[in-house]
């Protein structure tokens, strides 16, 4: 079996997921894109997060055949695989329905940069992609073009994708943007929420990319 390293990524991450409640059942994805290669691990469509197994990963290439793998692949197979083409700079793709996040994905609203971590982590308002059946082309389509070069987009009426260099940073991304939807939808019973300046913003994000400790 091959690439098990990164089969056990995408397994981690998909019970961590479940484990804490950004999804419920079997919704929601991971992904992880294989280096140097058309290829990708992504979990299997409809299995039980708590059961699955390193081999229950799916290897698949960009046209969404299975190389790899006993099980059929996720259903948003086309959304991974369309980001996956679009932005050679991600690493991996994270999809939840975490609850807050899907508050402004029903609403369509955009989830706004209200805090230093959010402009750090995302660097950006979380957009809205139109709504679209779920694993349909119109939805990939949809997804790739609202997100553009950002770190997250919302799902209208579905929920959130993340993407990151890795599965540990997409992640990451999903986390902060539902922390932040989260606090935007308690801050307006108390009144106007407050955004941060674009060019604080901006600078935030940047500073981020050097922060913590670099080995000599």
């Amino acid at each position: 079996m091959r690439y098990l390293k990164e089969r056990k990524e995408v397994m981690d991450t998909a019970k961590e997921i479940f484990k804490a409640n950004l999804v419920s059942g079997t919704w929601g994805n991971v992904s992880t894109r294989i280096s140097g290669e058309q290829l990708m691990i992504i979990t299997p469509s409809g299995m039980n997060y708590e059961s699955l197994a390193v081999e229950d990963m799916v290897l698949i290439d960009m046209e969404g055949k299975v190389r790899e793998g006993c099980w059929k692949p996720s259903v948003e197979t086309k959304l991974h695989a369309a980001i996956y083409t679009r932005r050679p700079d991600v690493g991996a793709v994270v999809h939840v329905h975490s609850l807050f996040a899907s508050v402004f994905a029903v609403a369509g609203q955009k989830i706004p940069v209200l805090i230093e971590e959010t402009a750090q982590v995302i660097g950006h308002e979380v957009e809205v992609a139109p709504y679209a059946i779920c694993g349909s082309n119109e939805l990939a389509l949809n997804t790739v073009t609202a997100l553009g070069e950002g770190r997250a987009v919302l799902l209208a009426n579905h929920g959130l994708i993340g993407v990151g260099k890795n599965t540990a940073d997409a992640l990451k991304v999903c986390y902060i943007a539902e922390k932040t939807a989260m606090i935007a939808l308690y801050a307006r019973q108390l009144g106007n929420i407050n955004s941060l300046p674009e060019d604080d913003i901006s600078m935030l994000n940047q500073n981020f990319k050097n922060y913590g400790q670099k080995k000599s």
